[in-house]
């Protein structure tokens, strides 16, 4: 987990076998067994039958687990302790009602920057968290932050926090980390819509997918064997030479696309084959996370 974290392992990467593990740390095998099984129920790693064990996520933050009953027990708390000291019911309703009106005002004057590989997925995704929690999210690639124009430099000084999906949480680190940003992840998820037209092809459709990077290449993969599509006939490609995409869609039958690589895929297509943009829409229970983090965060300056 500490590799993990510190970015040494990336999401994609193939983990030592639980004897070759077991034979570099000088444990027993029974042992790495144990942690391999740990890290997979909390979805850290995942294991195909026949090709081995990857890492799945770069971190999971958060947990939601029970959050109303743990709220609830909060106010319940918060009501009892009012009480004790002779605080009537009404009172304390109209104490919290005037907290959360400080907390909402105070949100709104929060800035944040949300990071993707690609442009269209962060301004889809800056939208839906604006929405969600009431800050202003500014949209950010990883090339924004590699090239860090005098207006991005702008942003990233503006906001407060910066959010990305977990599997760039490392990287966007590493490229802010003279900035002293607090980043935050969130999970996302794949569209139900795109699952469902990549399934209704007959079982020998021939399928190119093309994208930027290798961990939304692995992210995909995982995506779809999780929806039972892991045998389809897809060739997979995160390439940058023309050349070779073009060859990967004369080849296909169907295009799978990233949103960062539909342009330039559509200009490649000049039979008119059908192109699947493999959306993913934001995780409900890690946005509401990390909405409670970013109250945290911002409480701690009050």
């Amino acid at each position: 987990m500490e590799s993990i974290k510190r970015g040494l392992l990336k999401v994609g990467y193939k983990m030592p076998t639980e004897r070759e593990l077991a034979q570099q740390l000088n444990v027993s095998r029974n042992t790495i067994s144990s942690a391999y099984n740990d890290l997979e129920q909390e979805g850290v790693l995942k294991s195909y039958q026949g090709k081995g064990t990857f890492v799945a996520e770069e971190a999971v933050t958060w947990k939601d687990q029970n959050i109303k009953e743990r709220i609830v027990k909060f106010i319940d708390l918060g009501l009892e302790e009012s009480m004790e000291i002779g605080m009537d019911p009404d009172s304390f309703l109209e104490l919290v009602k005037q907290r959360v009106k400080e907390k909402k005002e105070l949100m709104s004057k929060l800035a944040a920057i949300y990071v993707e590989c690609n442009i269209e997925q962060a301004r889809m995704f800056s939208k839906q968290l604006t929405k969600i929690s009431g800050v202003r999210v500014e949209p950010l690639t990883i090339n924004d932050l590699k090239e860090m124009s005098d207006d991005t430099k702008e942003k990233v000084e503006q906001a407060q926090i910066i959010i990305a999906t977990f599997n760039h949480v490392n990287e966007v680190m590493e490229l802010t980390k003279e900035k002293r940003k607090e980043v935050l992840g969130v999970a996302i998820n794949p569209n139900l819509g795109t699952i469902v037209k990549i399934a209704r092809y007959p079982e020998h459709t021939k399928f190119g997918f093309i994208c930027i990077s290798e961990e939304f290449m692995f992210k995909v993969k995982g995506a779809l064997d999780g929806a039972g599509l892991g045998n389809i006939d897809i060739t997979y490609s995160n390439s940058k030479d023309e050349g070779e995409i073009r060859k990967i869609i004369d080849n296909s039958e169907v295009i799978i696309v990233s949103p960062g690589k539909h342009k330039m895929v559509k200009s490649l297509n000049k039979d008119g084959k059908e192109i699947i943009e493999f959306l993913y829409n934001l995780d409900s229970d890690s946005v509401k996370a990390l909405k409670s983090k970013i109250i945290e965060l911002k409480y701690k300056d009050i």
